[in-house]
């Protein structure tokens, strides 16, 4: 509930420096990493935006896979699981000293309002 909270707060911000009134869609991007679960956000938006402006806004979630870059040999992998710093390197097999490159994020894609 409060990432929905934060994000609708935002959303006021954004269409308010924009003086648009009217929101029809926002999508979120959110990483591997912050285990958002897409369907509490679909249920959270739902419940926080009844009887608002928001009311009948769509609601999109896009995933962002976790990748590390190697700390051995510097190529980018997508690890298998969540014990994603500790995982192999496919290239090389360095286990350890990898670097995050993504799956974490977690931020407003777009806002569609008029």
């Amino acid at each position: 509930m409060s990432i929905v909270q934060n994000l609708l707060d935002l959303i006021r911000q954004e269409m308010a420096t924009h003086n648009v009134s009217t929101l029809h869609s926002v999508k979120i991007k959110h990483g591997k990493l912050t285990h958002v679960v897409p369907e509490a956000l679909d249920f959270a938006w739902e419940a926080l935006t009844r009887d608002t402006e928001f009311e009948g806004a769509g609601l999109e979630t896009e995933e962002v896979p976790l990748v590390l870059k190697c700390g051995g040999c510097g190529r980018e992998f997508t690890p298998e699981g969540l014990a994603a710093m500790i995982s192999p390197c496919p290239y090389c097999e360095e286990q350890i000293g990898h670097e995050l490159v993504s799956g974490r994020e977690l931020h407003i894609e777009h806002i569609e309002a008029e």
